[in-house]
């Protein structure tokens, strides 16, 4: 796309539309920088769940009446709004609540049957929680085998290691896109690529993917994809699984009850089809209908215009955190998104994130569920700036002359 072609955007205007960033944090106004964790929502997203639960609350998929014919309609209106703008079919699309839930189902319902002892499953040093600890426990159960590729000093997978590790044993390869705690894009359709050459089924974790990036799920090729609702200005408590309808059939069902059902008796019980078969009991649906809304509001913005904004804020905010002295990023990738772990020397992380929050600004501190990587480059705990689209130059200036001061002290 021409650079001419891109709106756009201006922080500025866009935080009219996030009421919560008129609030204050010890009379302080709130400077909001843990969007990897969850990110605020927009007043159509907030007017929304209103209007839902005001005025068209209803179960779905069970009623003749109005109320929950319209529910269900909206309810399956997002689905086919998501294939249409991640490149997918419907029907390929599963609800779950959120990204963790979606690795945990596949791990079930994919896993369990087509694992066997011997069998190997890459991962990477970057991963989640979320995306190492369900296939451990898989591992226990079958007798898999759990191989991890190395991550560069520069934050970055090692691509010659990933490919020495994969081999005709290998079986399942997942890897996040885009990491939670230092922001780095991964070459995604390569690493698909790669594992789809010697035959494994491939599972991208697209948590932190899907607000900052434009996702093409036909280009990208891998066999899942999951991601959160609340990354993406959605609720919380709801999230999406894709997965090929081809290997989405031949999977078990992960819960089992109401909606997941075609019939049942005593002596045996039928199954719906994909992917209601994933998708039993009462689902979140409000946050369903409700992440439509929040979609709508990403495309409107413009995905391009979006990665032009937070290109300019990664780049602003490292030319203004080299002025801190002894505060280290870690990894430094050239493709990456605004997101900073960072450590300081002679202050804990906890008290640098207790004193800004002294200062009204919101940042995390710890091991960002990536344990792992963190220890790779030394360390037990960082503080982390994450931004996204209502974040400004101005509050980087705020933050790192907050930052000098509490290091003074702190030092």
């Amino acid at each position: 796309m021409n650079i001419t072609d891109i709106n756009i955007l201006n922080p500025s205007v866009i935080r009219k539309d996030f009421p919560i960033l008129n609030e204050k944090v010890h009379g302080k106004p709130l400077i909001f920088f843990d969007s990897a964790a969850t990110s605020q929502k927009p007043q159509i997203v907030i007017d929304h769940i209103t209007r839902y639960y005001s005025k068209e609350n209803a179960n779905i998929h069970r009623g003749v009446y109005e109320l929950s014919a319209n529910a269900t309609d909206a309810y399956e209106a997002t689905k086919h709004y998501i294939a249409e703008i991640f490149n997918c079919e419907a029907d390929e699309l599963v609800y779950t609540r959120g990204t963790t839930e979606s690795i945990n189902l596949v791990a079930h319902s994919w896993g369990t049957v087509n694992i066997k002892a011997g069998d190997e499953i890459l991962i990477t040093e970057m991963e989640h929680h979320a995306n190492i600890v369900p296939w451990q426990i898989l591992c226990n159960q079958t007798g898999g085998i759990l191989k991890v590729a190395k991550v560069t000093d520069d934050g970055e997978i090692d691509i010659d290691d990933f490919n020495t590790k994969l081999t005709h044993k290998t079986k399942l390869v997942t890897f996040t896109q885009v990491s939670n705690s230092i922001g780095t894009i991964n070459p995604a359709c390569e690493l698909v690529s790669m594992a789809k050459s010697i035959g494994a089924t491939v599972l991208v974790d697209g948590c932190q993917a899907a607000p900052h990036l434009e996702i093409d799920l036909k280009n990208l090729g891998a066999d899942f994809f999951v991601f959160s609702g609340h990354k993406v200005f959605a609720p919380t408590g709801i999230g999406i699984l894709y997965g090929k309808k081809e290997i989405l059939e031949k999977m078990i069902p992960y819960q089992s009850g109401g909606d997941m059902i075609d019939r049942v008796t005593f002596e045996k019980t039928t199954y719906n089809a994909v992917p209601h078969i994933f998708e039993a009991g009462t689902p979140h649906i409000c946050g369903a209908i409700v992440l439509k809304t929040a979609l709508e509001y990403v495309e409107n913005l413009g995905r391009k215009s979006i990665e032009v904004l937070e290109q300019n804020l990664l780049n602003y905010f490292n030319s203004q955190i080299h002025k801190v002295d002894g505060v280290k990023v870690l990894g430094n990738s050239k493709h990456k998104i605004p997101v900073f772990s960072m450590v300081a020397e002679g202050a804990h992380p906890l008290d640098i994130g207790t004193f800004l929050d002294f200062e009204g600004i919101a940042v995390r501190t710890g091991n960002h569920c990536t344990q792992p990587l963190i220890q790779r480059f030394g360390y037990d705990s960082t503080f982390r700036v994450s931004l996204s689209i209502y974040n400004t130059e101005e509050e980087i200036d705020t933050f790192v002359d907050a930052l000098q001061r509490i290091l003074k002290k702190l030092r």
